[in-house]
């Protein structure tokens, strides 16, 4: 598995997106996901941090808390050439969003989270929030109506820099995947609308660098 996974036009926006907490930055969510930006024409430049590359080896490191890989987030970026917008899923996203204003003064435009974790499941008063509430960059945050990490009322609640626009996915849950006998959407609808969304914040946040 190469350092880093390119899809997408060359000439497109570029997107650094990092994977959630489990999953490798190739499992099918971050696949699927990858495919709709690249067709929407976004270039995604995916990359794992360590611990999940050493998982490839068999060993099973344990999730490093968020604030101890800024610095492979930060030296991410800078091999990826210094992609326009920076993002990730879950996890990802968290480490994303507490990197980002310090990028901006060497050409970050914006901010993408795919299922931010506002606060763990079960446990909404631990929140992941205090850096959201000054964020800077400009942010779109695409959540699931339902996500246990983050519900529309939980939400609500919260303090957020206005620099931060959230995307809703109808009944959708920490991947976005709604129950289609209540609502009547499939989960390839609610990632589509999502994409629809990161491609319109790439086209008005970060086309102006790539």
């Amino acid at each position: 598995m190469p350092d880093l996974l390119t899809t997408g036009p060359a000439d497109g926006p570029g997107l650094l997106l990092a994977h959630g907490a489990g999953a490798a930055m190739d499992s099918r969510w971050m696949d699927d996901m990858a495919a709709r930006l690249s067709a929407r024409g976004i270039r995604v430049i995916r990359f794992e941090f360590a611990y999940m590359a050493a998982r490839r080896t068999g060993s099973r490191p344990p999730v490093p808390r968020a604030d101890r890989v800024l610095d492979e987030y930060r030296a991410a970026w800078v091999k990826a050439g210094r992609p326009a917008l920076i993002g990730g899923k879950s996890y990802g996203g968290r480490v994303a969003s507490m990197v980002a204003d310090s990028l901006a003064p060497e050409g970050l435009r914006g901010l993408v989270c795919l299922g931010y974790p506002f606060h763990p499941p079960g446990r909404p008063e631990r929140l992941r929030t205090a850096h959201l509430e000054h964020l800077a960059t400009p942010a779109l945050i695409c959540q699931g109506e339902r996500d246990p990490m983050g519900t529309t009322a939980d939400v609500a609640g919260y303090r957020l820099a206005p620099t931060i626009e959230l995307s809703w996915a109808p009944d959708g849950d920490h991947d976005l995947r709604p129950r289609k006998a209540l609502s009547g959407r499939t989960h390839a609808q609610n990632l589509d609308a999502a994409a629809d969304a990161v491609a319109e914040f790439a086209r008005t946040t970060g086309s102006q660098r790539s």
